[in-house]
């Protein structure tokens, strides 16, 4: 056995003083490394050999990308450059579909613990439709609102949980809380930043499916990046431009839906006039669309397939046969060595749920991260009313933020006609949107552990464990141990009368 360390991504300020004290060279690009591992399924020759030989030859190499990549159509070669983005000054509506891209790696900057100054962008179409005063003052007032809440809410966590407060290491913790309940006041114009790690396939479906985006603000943001990629990687970096498919596939559908389903689109983005938040519409906020039909049974007969030499047909048949006892013996077998920090086994991505859900975008913003699910959403809807935190409430501002998102709605609905999509910057983190988010349940498990546990945020908290109740509900032995990561010790005992071996750390609520 050999194994060699071919490379790995590192600064490019560090690359950039690396060439100022070495002569001029042309493999300082990751496309060398994507032409050297394409040629490895047809080439005898050892890898480094062919890594070496690549970078001795980089137009060769270029040429060799793009015949294989674009003729030959083996996309995959091009995973094999990886690109590092610093994205900063983006508002937080673009980062939304920056972040819906499912095979890349971000961090980004938190509203809930880093307090927020005043910096927002003003859209390209805001400008230019005349209502810049109206977007600047909406977005001014919820700035101010947010500022004020932090103010009122910081000392309303530390006295809430005062015996915490004693210790200042929970000090943070409680400031923490405070930033997370006053972002909700705070438009999605509000600037954010991200690190954004990506290899050359799906940043080619990046930029191309940003160039197609319905705001000047993507469309630049494809442009921006595009620029830089192509500069170091010409040959993996080619389909870059908006497609008709990207841009014209929902507008067809919905004028199609339209003419078929008129009923369906009656009211939406309504005028103002609606309290945003004394008569909240009567809406369900997670309701289970669809599920695997027998799933409890699908899911045996998928484990039992697994350790058996049976048809899956033949498991499925065997284990509806069983009485229900043995089956939960069954399903308990694969959970018995399972700790907080583990996931059920493969098997269990052979059953789904989906569910509908209307959440706020602060919600969103979490919910959104979990991108191996399938997580398809509408535009933010007015009409939907707001989330309006607890802790608002509790220290007396329930008037003033429902003012607000007043205001907001009002600007909202001003601002549409002449500024399209982008009136949406000018709505907030507790305005609401329709998500429609399917997962298997081994996805589930780990969702629910990181948002049900104390140290996750109330509102997806809330969210999370509405989704696993119903869940536990439709496949009650597929879901036997569902719940957040500081309540597993007590689930796991419930279960099986003993601890498990591990337990995680604990918090305070």
């Amino acid at each position: 056995m050999k194994v060699i360390l071919a490379g790995y991504n590192i600064d490019s300020e560090t690359i950039s003083e690396l060439r100022k004290n070495a002569p001029p060279r042309a493999d300082v690009t990751p496309e060398t490394l994507s032409a050297s591992y394409a040629r490895i399924s047809r080439d005898p020759r050892p890898v480094n050999e062919l890594r070496a030989l690549a970078r001795a030859e980089v137009e060769r190499a270029r040429r060799s990308n793009q015949a294989i990549i674009f003729k030959m159509g083996h996309h995959s070669v091009a995973e094999h450059a990886v690109f590092n983005f610093d994205i900063l000054a983006v508002s937080r509506l673009a980062i939304e579909e920056i972040e819906k891209f499912r095979l890349c790696s971000f961090t980004e900057k938190s509203q809930r613990y880093i307090k927020l100054g005043d910096d927002f962008i003003v859209p390209e179409e805001i400008e230019q439709s005349g209502g810049q005063e109206l977007f600047l003052e909406t977005i001014r007032a919820q700035n101010r609102l947010y500022h004020g809440l932090y103010d009122r809410l910081k000392p309303y966590f530390f006295e809430k949980f005062a015996e915490a407060a004693r210790n200042p290491k929970n000090h943070s913790i409680l400031d923490g809380w405070a930033k997370e309940d006053a972002r909700y006041a705070v438009g999605l114009a509000t600037e954010g930043q991200l690190g954004l790690t990506i290899n050359g396939r799906n940043l080619e479906h990046l930029i191309r499916r940003l160039a197609s985006g319905n705001t000047a603000e993507l469309r630049d943001l494809s442009a921006r990046i595009c620029r830089l990629a192509q500069e170091v990687a010409p040959s993996i970096i080619l389909f870059t431009g908006a497609s008709d498919f990207d841009s014209l596939t929902y507008p067809r559908i919905e004028k199609s839906a339209k003419d078929a389903l008129p009923s369906l689109f009656t009211n939406r983005h309504p005028a103002s006039g609606r309290r945003a938040g004394r008569k909240p519409p009567r809406i369900r906020s997670v309701r289970l669309a669809a599920f695997t039909p027998d799933g409890d049974d699908r899911l045996l007969a998928a484990l039992v397939h697994k350790v058996s030499s049976a048809s899956f047909d033949r498991c499925l048949s065997r284990v509806r046969g069983l009485p229900p006892a043995r089956k939960t013996d069954l399903a308990l077998e694969a959970f018995r060595s399972m700790e907080f920090y583990d996931f059920p086994p493969r098997e269990f991505e052979h059953v789904d749920v989906t569910f509908d859900l209307v959440v706020s975008a602060s919600c969103f913003a979490q919910l959104k991260r979990h991108r191996m699910a399938t997580l398809t959403c509408q535009q933010y809807d007015p009409a939907l009313g707001v989330t309006v935190p607890p802790s608002v409430e509790a220290v007396g501002a329930h008037g003033e933020f429902v003012d607000i998102m007043e205001k907001t709605n009002e600007a909202h609905a001003a601002l549409r006609g002449a500024a399209g999509c982008a009136a949406d910057y000018v709505l907030t983190n507790a305005h609401r949107r329709r998500v429609l988010l399917k997962l298997n349940i081994r996805e589930l498990y780990h969702v629910s552990r990181l948002r049900e546990d104390g140290t996750a945020q109330w509102d997806i908290r809330r969210t999370v464990g509405d989704m696993s109740r119903l869940a536990a509900k439709a496949m009650p032995l597929a879901c036997l141990l569902l719940g957040g990561k500081d309540a597993y010790p007590e689930v796991y005992r419930a279960r099986f009368g003993s601890n498990p071996k591990a337990s995680p750390p604990k918090v305070f609520q």
